[in-house]
């Protein structure tokens, strides 16, 4: 009979090579946090709830406590374990402390309740750090918005040259653009914040579990009320690898901008040195390395999202195995969108905007027909009769070397 807690049917030892190739505990021990909070409130309802004495619940509850301080501490090494996953890990540490009353932890609850739970508790925490980065960021570009209001720019379409625009605006614009992003976290947060723990396997228990009062307590707004949903889905970690997927897509536009603006050709920005590297061959140059990064990101978000999206395609209800590869992708994009959040907002205000530059570059170039086509209308000229009008009058201004309005004076 194999060793494993679930092994009493089995006649074999586990193959080491299938032990190895189904452990997630290389990669999941992050929910450690997350799993032992959930395990704590689960013991309490079990006390609650006349399952376990009062007794029973304190010393699991005091164990879990330990081990969560020894986990802080490093005193373990996950790649030297053979548990299958944290929530095998924790539990396996808990009965070497207390014994048979570890064995007891379990009662009324399934690994595949257990994990949703861990990941909802874990998405949770890291979406409200998402948040608070984004809201930094709203406000540094409020606060360029502000500074910028008068600066001139060249605004661009296919990055030719278009119209005049504030540089404060283009600020503003990515402002609204992170403020839609910050509202789709805020949504997402509201349908995820539903407990799925009492859902056990697929079915729920027969013993005489309170789930509202364990969701109330772990600070969700309710329990998930179907429990063959509770397991069985993943969309609240697509919902958030998609608001990932798309902050970094904006993030990406912007950083484009910046490191175009910060070449010699355009010279609309100065990089500091604290935030750009250089060659190590050529001493003359200085390189936009934290934006580029940053726009090179994207893809990985990008490619967990799709590949979550790719898993769960297909899957039979209730729980698979598959399942377990919702978690190296989201860990990944969670820590990719969190680190490049924590770089932009003080790469962008360590930045100098030659505005001098850019204000003589707004008024160059015919960036003034628009304003001149639309003049004509006004005055009653039909549109396309305007358009093609200042189009002529572009192409004479460009054949004497001279701007619209000097053409126009002259005449």
């Amino acid at each position: 009979m194999t060793n494993k807690t679930w092994g009493g049917r089995f006649k074999k030892s586990l193959d080491s090579g299938v032990n190895q190739f189904n452990a997630s505990l290389s990669f999941d021990h992050v929910l450690f946090d997350q799993d032992i909070n959930g395990s704590q409130v689960h013991v309490k309802q079990l006390a609650k709830q006349k399952i376990l004495t009062e007794a029973e619940c304190q010393g699991i509850y005091s164990a879990l406590e330990e081990i969560r301080t020894e986990i802080k501490q490093g005193q373990y090494s996950f790649n030297e374990r053979d548990e299958e996953d944290i929530h095998m890990f924790i539990e396996q540490l808990l009965i070497q402390k207390i014994g048979d009353l570890g064995k007891k932890l379990h009662t009324g609850r399934s690994r595949n309740d257990q994990v949703a739970l861990d990941l909802r508790l874990y998405t949770r925490d890291k979406g409200c750090l998402i948040n608070e980065l984004l809201t930094r960021l709203i406000v540094c570009l409020d606060d360029l918005t502000s500074k910028h209001q008068q600066d001139l720019m060249p605004g661009y379409t296919h990055l030719q040259q278009a119209q005049p625009v504030a540089l404060g605006a283009y600020f503003n614009a990515y402002q609204c653009m992170f403020s839609r992003d910050k509202s789709r976290l805020e949504d997402w947060f509201k349908r995820m914040n539903y407990s799925p723990l009492g859902a056990g396997a697929l079915a729920g228990s027969t013993l005489p579990l309170d789930r509202e009062w364990v969701a109330e307590s772990l600070g969700f707004a309710g329990i998930i009320p179907n429990t063959l949903d509770a397991v069985s889905d993943r969309d609240f970690v697509i919902e958030l690898c998609s608001v990932a997927a798309m902050i970094m897509m904006h993030l990406s536009r912007l950083c484009e901008d910046l490191i175009l603006w910060s070449t010699q050709e355009f010279n609309f920005v100065t990089l500091d040195d604290a935030f750009a590297t250089g060659s190590s061959l050529m001493p003359n140059k200085k390189n936009p390395d934290v934006p580029e990064l940053i726009r090179g990101k994207s893809g990985r978000v990008y490619g967990h999202l799709m590949a979550i999206l790719t898993v769960m395609k297909g899957l039979p209800l209730a729980y698979n195995k598959d399942m377990q590869e919702d978690k190296e992708g989201l860990f990944d994009t969670i820590n990719t969108i969190i680190v490049c959040l924590q770089m932009i907002t003080p790469f962008l205000q360590s930045l100098t905007f030659n505005t001098p530059l850019m204000r003589t570059k707004a008024q160059s170039g015919y960036l003034d027909a628009t304003a001149i086509l639309e003049s004509l209308v006004m005055k009653g000229m039909p549109f396309r009769d305007a358009h093609h009008q200042v189009g002529a009058w572009i192409a004479e201004a460009i054949e004497k070397q001279c701007s619209l309005n000097e053409l126009l004076k002259g005449g």
